[in-house]
């Protein structure tokens, strides 16, 4: 399980309208399973299908993280046409099975649903996600 406040929710999906219709991404940071802060970032590929994070920006991001003492909690991602639920593609990225893959569906653009998963060694397990 993760936690993370509305407000947090809020701008990940904030980031995932205005990047619309490409998908958009981004780093979530904090400690014990608890979100802090979210790190909205650049999808190099610039594609409503993929993404994939602009490699200057993520090692600047990572080293601000360490240096605030925290720890990267999951990666999320915006799906623009399908189901908030990992693709083959994402399956794919999933390089790091300790972070929580979060996922923001603008199938519905007005009800935009959010899910957070476990994804290892190809796996797909749903996670709870605590919005407080």
């Amino acid at each position: 399980m993760i936690s993370i406040t509305e407000d947090l929710v809020k701008q990940m999906v904030e980031h995932s309208k205005k990047e619309f219709p490409n998908e958009a991404c981004g780093i979530l940071s904090g400690s014990q399973g608890r979100i802090a802060r979210v790190y909205g970032m650049t999808n190099s590929d610039k594609s409503p299908e993929t993404f994939f994070m602009d490699a200057r920006e993520q090692l600047k991001v990572m080293k601000e993280i360490r240096n605030k003492g925290e720890e990267i909690i999951g990666i999320y991602h915006s799906h623009v046409a399908s189901e908030a639920y990992p693709s083959n593609h994402d399956v794919e990225l999933a390089l790091y099975p300790e972070v929580s893959y979060v996922i923001i569906s603008l199938k519905d653009n007005k009800n935009p649903s959010v899910r957070s998963f476990k994804i290892v060694e190809g796996k797909i397990t749903e996670e709870e996600l605590k919005i407080e």
